[in-house]
């Protein structure tokens, strides 16, 4: 099955913050276009922090950084949350992998 049109949402709690339309599958990558609710803008700074980051390399910085983010949001495929996620979103764009079991961070 393909991924073009999926629709995965982002939420904290259970407060939606957005929608991710996939347009492209490049695994384990997900690319695609961030349709943020109004609640999105609370943690778009987390996004923009750990995203600056991982451009400058600093990746024990990083590390710290999204910690927030995988600890607070939780990611929905169409069936149903993944156990792990990386997110990076950049304006509307966001790019994302994701695992059904936690990844291993050793």
């Amino acid at each position: 099955m393909g991924f073009e049109g999926q629709i995965w949402r982002l939420v904290r709690g259970g407060e939606p913050l957005g929608e991710i339309v996939v347009t492209e599958a490049d695994l384990p990558w997900l690319r695609g276009h961030l349709i943020p609710r109004p609640a999105f803008a609370k943690v778009k700074p987390w996004f923009e922090e750990s995203l600056a980051l991982a451009e400058a390399e600093d990746y024990e910085r990083f590390d710290e950084s999204y910690a927030r983010i995988a600890r607070r949001l939780s990611l929905v495929a169409p069936s149903g949350p993944v156990a792990e996620f990386l997110l990076h979103v950049q304006n509307d764009r966001a790019w994302f992998r994701w695992s059904d079991e936690p990844f291993d961070h050793s």
